[in-house]
């Protein structure tokens, strides 16, 4: 046996030589330049005795390997320190590919970025059929590009359709998926996963070689098939704001997927990535996005049990969200009537989470009991209200729910308008309360603030951090104040974008010129999708001393409140919108003025949020508001983005 400081090779009697990759001090594997200088040590020492096969796995449980080290790519100075870096992986990459005997990649759990292009240099890859096993080439996410081999492997083994989509977009594919595309050899559960490494790396099995059809598009028709991938990621996404995917396009399209071929003066070449405020940005929303899951470690809280009360749109998708996520759960509402809608759409969202597996569906569904008689509050670890916004009513729940749970047990409200405060007033003990704000729709959104109220335990708060992580979910700590974080900053920015329309620009220009900033969707479409109904009552309570547009206030009198009644400022049907959508209208100039005067509300409110200590800093108040509010990324946040002169307020 051989040990290295993150590697340990062991060479068995049957010939196979086992590499376990086992960063010292780290929950998960990266690959550091010195991992790298390791592993080529390792390929050298290998060199004068081949042996039968070699397997390479994780010894860690979190996965595989979970990318390149951030902070060594967050930490380059230069263009050149980038091209080296890149030639470095690169080199030892193509020397585990050009090994003379079987290789294989047995990979359990993460294998993300430059994991997966080491598995991709491998002749063999074997996935276990896991939920944790997750593949993706997520590059373009921190505005950078696989570097090591992988822009020229994947299409290669999968055909270009499949792996630009993979590249540009960052999405990953679990174990199933991974071997429908053809990503790994076999899926295979873990009691089997070492005999299943070892009886492929040694089977003679031939390299996965593309159809006819599909090696053409890597070939003769790249040039189509690169341009008709520019036209739909210029739908997407704009060159400006995210000059990651766009390289990677050039990349693999003109330079065969290498790097280190693209001249410095390109637009796609590592050293302009460098030197474009957007890749800094993006990575540093990659270190915000960690320091939101480092708020859950103080705690080891592991509830099994789950009571939601409220059986609408947001109870109802809370409590799949935690039976999808492997927790007991049991749904209160006053009848069965009331409960199965929520069912139903749990059904459908099981479906698409878990990509028709039957079984896992199944076990989902038996995990989601409903329970109009409430008997689950008793035996929960944790109880969550999402009843209708009414002091009152919350109020009474709370008490009998008091009486009901369980000493130890968590009790959690999902208000997005009432005080904590107010609420606690019905407890015994308003310690026991805290809040838990998802955003809608629930399986979709990221973020979830978790609110202190003037009284709450601050250990139980630690524990709801704990529990919204293992939702898969980013928690926000905040403050009890109107609004919290995300509302709060929303509200005026929507009151902003109204009174332009007030004042006689079309909705469509107004929600033109903030997608053209890089919002995801425009204010207005997002206030009929809200609710104007909900839109005007946030305004009310969070828009300062201004009254509300009149135009939104008229058209809620006249029952016209959005997406849900059919007709908002937009028509709608089948909860799609529908009429003549202009992608952009005006001047880039007009559109860029336009959006400054609506953001600048939001940015004033960020900043007092802060300085009312409603979030601890300014970079956890940027975190809120983009995984929140769907603030664009590439900006670093709002206040990062007023920080390197975006826009100045008033």
């Amino acid at each position: 046996m051989t040990v290295a400081n993150s590697l340990r090779l062991e060479r068995q009697a049957d010939g196979l030589a086992w590499l376990w990759i086992d960063q010292p001090d780290r929950i998960t594997n990266t690959l550091s330049p010195g991992l790298l200088a390791e592993l080529e040590g390792v390929l050298q020492a290998l060199a004068p005795m081949p042996p039968r096969g070699l397997v390479i796995a994780s010894a860690k449980a979190a996965g595989f390997i979970a990318g390149a080290d951030i902070r060594v790519l967050a930490g380059l100075e230069s263009g050149a320190a980038a091209r080296d870096l890149a030639a470095r992986g690169w080199a030892v990459f193509q020397r585990l590919a050009a090994a003379p005997y079987p290789t294989l990649a047995l990979i359990r759990g993460h294998c993300l970025g430059g994991g997966l292009e080491l598995a991709l240099a491998c002749r063999y890859r074997i996935v276990v059929d896991e939920p944790g096993t997750r593949l993706a080439l997520p590059e373009v996410l921190l505005g950078i590009i696989p570097g090591w081999g992988g822009m020229a492997r994947l299409p290669a083994l999968i055909g270009s359709a499949q792996a630009l989509n993979l590249m540009l977009t960052g999405k990953g594919v679990d174990a199933r998926r991974a071997k429908g595309l053809g990503l790994a050899d076999a899926c295979v559960p873990p009691r089997v996963m070492e005999n299943a490494a070892r009886i492929l790396v040694v089977s003679g099995q031939p390299a996965r070689r593309l159809p006819w059809f599909q090696r053409l598009a890597n070939g003769p028709l790249k040039a189509l098939v690169a341009r008709q991938a520019g036209r739909q990621l210029a739908a997407r996404v704009r060159r400006e704001h995210y000059p990651a995917p766009y390289a990677i396009l050039a990349t693999w399209a003109r330079f065969g997927g290498d790097p280190r071929a693209v001249p410095p003066a390109s637009p796609a070449s590592l050293e302009s990535l460098l030197a474009h405020p957007a890749t800094a940005s993006l990575m540093r929303v990659f270190f915000l996005q960690e320091r939101l899951k480092g708020l859950a470690k103080a705690v080891d809280f592991a509830p099994a049990y789950v009571h939601v009360v409220g059986a609408g749109v947001m109870g109802g998708d809370i409590a799949a969200l935690c039976a999808g996520a492997g927790l007991r759960v049991t749904l209160q509402d006053q009848s069965i009537e009331r409960i199965a809608p929520a069912i139903a759409r749990a059904a459908r969202g099981f479906q698409r989470k878990f990509r028709g597996d039957g079984r896992q569906i199944r076990l989902a569904l038996d995990r989601l009991i409903p329970d109009p008689a409430g008997l689950g509050a008793g035996r929960a670890d944790v109880i969550i209200e999402a009843i209708v916004e009414d002091l009152a009513a919350k109020q009474a729940l709370f008490a009998e729910l008091e009486r009901r749970a369980r000493p130890q047990a968590l009790l959690a409200t999902n208000t997005s308008s009432l005080g904590l405060g107010q609420i606690a007033a019905a407890l015994a003990d308003p310690a026991r309360l805290v809040g838990l704000h998802f955003f809608n729709p629930v399986a979709l959104m990221p973020l979830v603030e978790v609110v202190r109220g003037p009284a709450t335990d601050p250990a139980l708060l630690a524990c709801s951090l704990a529990f919204v992580r293992r939702l898969d979910k980013l928690p926000l700590a905040v403050a009890d104040s109107p609004g919290f974080l995300v509302n709060a900053v929303l509200a005026p920015y929507l009151l902003e974008a109204l009174r332009c329309v007030e004042e006689g620009l079309a909705p469509e220009a107004v929600d033109a010129a903030l997608v053209a900033f890089g919002m995801p969707v425009g204010p207005v479409e997002l206030a009929d999708t809200i609710g104007l109904d909900v839109a005007l009552a946030a305004g009310r309570v969070l828009g300062g001393a201004a009254e509300p547009p009149r135009l939104l206030q008229e058209r809620v009198a006249a029952g016209l409140l959005g997406k849900k009644s059919g007709q908002g400022f937009y028509r709608w049907e089948g909860g799609r919108r529908v009429g003549q959508v202009h992608p952009e209208m005006g001047s880039a100039a007009a559109r860029a003025d336009l959006a400054r005067r609506i953001i600048n509300p939001l940015i004033t409110a960020t900043e007092r949020c802060v300085a009312q200590g409603v979030v601890a800093d300014g970079d956890l108040a940027d975190a809120g508001v983009i995984f929140g509010a769907g603030f664009a990324p590439f900006t670093g946040g709002p206040l990062h983005f007023k920080a390197r002169g975006g826009v100045s307020t008033p």
